[in-house]
């Protein structure tokens, strides 16, 4: 889930950037020191919103940088348990599919695809169903539920997140159109 945060830090300017604007230098510190970051309460912080408030600076002997508090806005990314998402799968491979959810691509096991038994079809790079023939392929659109987290502050590359599409209205966006589309006794195809 994206949330708007409120936080406060203090930003180092250092001297090659002093008499440049105040307000540009420091948010582009604070993209350069946050952007990306993985905080456990908060999440992936995603990007810096706007700056609310920059204190007085202050100088410590024997650096020539200004420290200014800030307070500014951020957004974040904070994958939440049981949360359902839409995400793009953005690699399929033998043991399932790694979907796109925000600045995270979470896995999404085979066993986790549909009641079906899927098989890896490495030539076309697809998974599909044994007795349904339903396929998802690298650019499928997906609603799937968050079913395990596991975020990782120090190494946010091996943050791992757990995903499934085995309950109802879950599953590829093409599979749940066509499921409407029979509800409404359209033709499908």
């Amino acid at each position: 889930m994206y949330a708007r945060i409120k936080l406060r830090d203090t930003v180092r300017v250092p001297p090659a950037k002093i008499g440049e604007n105040l307000e540009e230098t420091i948010e582009s510190l604070l993209w350069e020191q946050f952007e990306g970051k993985l905080d456990r309460e908060y999440g992936m912080i995603v990007g810096i919103e706007n700056i609310e408030e920059i204190g007085e600076g202050r100088i410590i002997a024997g650096d020539g940088a200004i420290y200014f508090d800030v307070v500014f806005n951020a957004i974040c990314f904070k994958p939440i348990l049981q949360e359902v998402v839409e995400g793009e799968v953005v690699e399929v491979v033998e043991f399932g599919c790694f979907v796109s959810i925000g600045p995270f691509d979470a896995l999404l096991h085979t066993s986790q695809i549909t009641d079906d038994y899927m098989v890896f079809d490495e030539k076309n790079k697809r998974l599909v169903g044994r007795e349904t023939k339903k396929a998802i392929t690298e650019g499928d659109l997906v609603r799937a539920r968050i079913v395990s987290i596991s975020l990782k502050e120090r190494e946010p590359e091996k943050s791992r997140i757990g995903l499934t599409m085995r309950q109802p209205w879950l599953g590829a966006i093409k599979w749940l159109e066509e499921e409407i589309a029979k509800l409404r006794g359209e033709k499908i195809g």
